[in-house]
């Protein structure tokens, strides 16, 4: 057995498993993931998942729409960018698509607008297109999309 991993009753990791949960929305993964440092047979891992899903502790559609709204509000990420991260967590497309509706589309154009802005003006010494197409591709890296860019850059 590895020294790393902590002995707990069935009830005690239950428990700390739910507090996990609690504290923050998580996904399947996630919670997958803090398992591991459990020593657990499979079906009590099993069991606990079961719990969490069915009181409501660990939900997907929760944690995606949670996820979308503060990487759009309080990081400034684009789509592109959400959705891959989330796909990596493991989180269904299907579901990704569905939830994006937690991002209003005015308020998407207008940070890309600020956003845009900002990068901008804080280019020195560079020509016109030079600054805007650093801009750009900025606003690519952040997960926006190039229509949406010139869009915002045209209006």
């Amino acid at each position: 057995m590895q020294p790393d991993k902590k002995l707990f009753t069935f009830e005690e990791t239950k428990q700390k498993l739910v507090n996990y949960c609690v504290y923050q929305d998580r996904c399947h993964a996630e919670v997958e993931q803090k398992m591991r440092e459990f020593v657990l047979i499979p079906e009590a891992k099993d069991e606990i998942l079961l719990y969490l899903m069915k009181e409501n502790y660990l939900n997907e559609e929760r944690f995606t729409r949670s996820y979308i709204r503060g990487k759009f509000n309080i990081k400034h990420w684009g789509k592109n960018k959400i959705k891959m991260h989330l796909k990596q967590k493991g989180i269904n497309e299907k579901l990704i698509n569905r939830c994006f509706d937690e991002i209003d589309d005015e308020d998407y154009l207008n940070i890309i607008r600020k956003i845009y802005e900002s990068h901008f003006s804080k280019q020195k010494g560079l020509q016109v297109y030079q600054k805007r197409s650093k801009t750009i591709k900025y606003l690519l890296s952040r997960g926006f999309e190039y229509d949406n860019i010139l869009h915002v850059i045209e209006s």
